[in-house]
């Protein structure tokens, strides 16, 4: 696959809501051809989630060692042990699960850079693109938003690769060749 290859330490994989994001960042661990780990922020609050979820972890395969990290993500990526290659499905349910729990999205957010920072790599985050639909109708929805693209903004700043994707075709925004 053209520009997965494994010459990143950290990269950013953005897209809407079925876009293949989430293929194309799992292609681009898998092309780095270390030992992976998938760094799981979902949570299965109903039976079509836990489904969606166990569908997704089926179809990943048993060479992949996942961590559910819904809140902690900064501490859990912390404790990756070197030499494995992490992705991290996805930030917008981390950022999510921050707001609705009340956290500090300003301190969680910048103890996750600061992780990502240290981190030897490679580190594939995926994350949403929100900016691009409808003003939300609520505060909350549009503070979400905000902070979504914040988060994108200040995580694309510190990753070495950046590639959108739209209808499971990737375009490079940082770092192609």
């Amino acid at each position: 696959m053209c520009f997965a290859n494994g010459n990143f330490r950290r990269a950013l994989v953005l897209g809407g809501a079925r876009s293949g994001k989430s293929r194309f960042a799992e292609q681009m661990v898998r092309e780095t051809g270390l030992p992976r780990v998938y760094i799981a922020t979902a949570q299965a609050f109903d039976g079509e989630m836990a489904a969606r979820i166990a569908l997704h972890r089926e179809e990943r395969g048993p060479e992949w060692q996942t961590i559910e990290a819904p809140r902690a993500l900064a501490a859990t990526l912390a404790e990756v042990e070197p030499g494995r290659a992490v992705l991290v499905d996805c930030l917008t349910l981390w950022l999510s699960n921050v707001m609705l729990d009340g956290g500090d999205v300003a301190a969680e957010s910048a103890a996750l850079l600061e992780v990502l920072a240290a981190m030897p790599g490679p580190v594939v985050l995926v994350s949403n693109e929100l900016g691009m639909g409808l003003v939300p109708e609520t505060a909350l929805g549009r503070a979400f938003r905000d902070a979504q693209g914040r988060l994108n903004q200040q995580v694309a700043a510190l990753a070495d690769r950046a590639v959108f994707v739209a209808a499971g075709l990737p375009l490079v925004l940082k770092g192609g060749g």
